[in-house]
């Protein structure tokens, strides 16, 4: 088998997003399974819509995701000479030919064969044109755009994963291919590029293929080798309609923002289509590489699911280092670093050791990077809380209080070398008996203010024994003045 050539070809005109992400992931691991080359080609030609932080933003999210192409990115706003050959060949060969119609002319020929129940095609009125005649509007300065001859018959393609495919041409027409010999439309330039930088294989969207019988026709009419066509199933919304923002699809640099991780993103996107052998659904990139092939891809549209992929970011966040995470976390809405401290917002001052054991903390309820440190927030901020929330159940206040008040008393005893998570649990654990409610809640609200978070004995032994000791007097006044 001959190593395979593939491109991922984005245009600028928008961030990368998730449909696109995984069509250059497939394209990737078709490429790495078989030896072959994966190559990035950035389709620019549309000058008004393509922004130069588009390309960056693609380019950025692809090498995040670990997507990186082999070769120099080709721009295709760098080959007009290339283009301007091919458009002059199909020319002079009566392939294609100049077209001079006005926009208003196009659109009344195109209401009137509505009118009479006809597929608006066009009419092939400047396919009549003599050479003098074209001569004569091109030098004089006329308008216009250069269109392909399309034969008057329906011709079968092949698809990869469908088959053959007919396609009617009668129905289309001449369809234009640049508005001039060196402004290319996306039907002329990407079979061009595919051509010259020997692509093998073009995996792409389903939605192109309208567009692959279009381009088949400019490969025989150049007598070029026709790649392999593999047309990628749709992704769609839980609603089964087209994939869009309101189902939570984003780009991949925002859902980098948010704080999911590439290899999250990864193992949802590879299940979008394709699947590993037997019911297991983790799988790294370098799994998917050895197992990756054309024929396990769906057929079928793909259903995103925003908890499968929150699923997998929990998954991947748990498998990370405390170390790993230090390094992706923000720290500036909390503090800041004074050497190897941290001095948080509302005065403690960390050592890295205990940063490390916030953050162990932390992991355990975070589905996205930012919440590890939001979950935990009480460490680094001064906070407040509702005096009924210290009540547990159907406890009164007055024995919540009288808790603390134990707690207090036990906790003051205590050394602060001896001041450690194993040894707080064995004394509440010994107070408590068989009412650890009653004193395990009102703890852990009086340390964090939340009605959610790890257990007490834990966040004691980051906070130290000063600090506990003032929480729990904070909350015997709260408690006080409510009675």
């Amino acid at each position: 088998m001959i190593k395979p050539r593939v491109r991922f070809a984005p245009s600028p005109t928008g961030k990368l997003h998730l449909g696109s992400a995984r069509t250059a992931l497939f394209n990737f691991l078709f490429a790495k399974s078989q030896k072959g080359t994966f190559i990035l080609r950035i389709e620019d030609t549309d000058k008004e819509r393509s922004l130069k932080e588009y390309e960056e933003d693609i380019i950025s999210s692809l090498n995040w995701l670990g997507l990186y192409p082999d070769e120099e990115i080709v721009r295709q706003s760098e080959r007009l000479d290339l283009y301007e050959r091919v458009v002059k060949h199909l020319i002079n060969k009566g392939y294609a030919y100049y077209c001079f119609c006005s926009k208003e002319e196009l659109e009344a020929k195109r209401q009137e064969q509505l009118t009479r129940g006809e597929p608006p095609r066009y009419s092939g009125k400047c396919l009549q044109l003599s050479p003098q005649e074209v001569n004569k509007k091109l030098d004089s300065g006329e308008k216009y755009v250069i269109r392909l001859k399309v034969p008057n018959k329906v011709i079968f393609y092949k698809d990869f994963l469908r088959g053959e495919i007919p396609y009617d041409f009668r129905l289309l027409g001449d369809f234009v291919i640049a508005k001039n010999e060196r402004e290319p439309l996306y039907l002329l330039a990407t079979p061009v590029d595919d051509h010259y930088q020997g692509i093998t294989h073009v995996i792409r969207g389903e939605d192109h293929l309208p567009n692959t019988p279009k381009q088949i026709l400019i490969y025989k009419y150049m007598e070029w080798d026709i790649p392999v066509f593999v047309h990628l199933p749709l992704i769609l919304g839980p609603d089964r309609t087209k994939l869009s923002k309101r189902h939570g699809a984003k780009s991949i640099s925002e859902y980098r923002e948010e704080g999911f991780l590439p290899e999250a993103l990864l193992n949802f996107l590879v299940l979008l289509g394709w699947h590993p052998e037997g019911d297991r659904e983790i799988i790294s990139l370098d799994e998917m590489i050895k197992e990756f092939k054309l024929e396990k891809l769906n057929k079928n549209p793909a259903v995103f699911n925003l908890g499968k992929l929150i699923y997998f970011n929990r998954y991947y966040l748990k498998k990370k280092t405390t170390k790993e995470i230090l390094e992706l976390l923000d720290f500036s809405s909390y503090g800041n670093w004074q050497g190897d401290n941290f001095k948080a917002l509302n005065g403690n001052i960390y050592s890295l050791e205990k940063i490390f054991k916030i953050i162990e903390m932390g992991k355990e309820r975070a589905s996205v990077i930012p919440e590890i440190l939001s979950s935990v927030d009480f460490f680094f901020k001064s906070f407040d809380y509702p005096k009924e929330l210290l009540v547990w159940k159907n406890s009164s206040f007055v024995e919540i209080e009288n808790n603390l008040q134990k707690i207090k008393e036990i906790f003051y005893k205590i050394k602060e070398e001896e001041f450690v998570a194993p040894k707080i649990k064995e004394i509440l654990d010994k107070i408590s008996e068989n009412n650890k409610g009653s004193y395990f809640w009102p703890l852990r609200v009086a340390l964090s203010g939340k009605e959610a978070s790890p257990p007490p004995f834990e966040i004691a032994e980051v906070l130290g024994k000063e600090k506990t000791l003032e929480l729990i007097n904070e909350a015997i006044k709260k408690l006080k003045s409510f009675q």
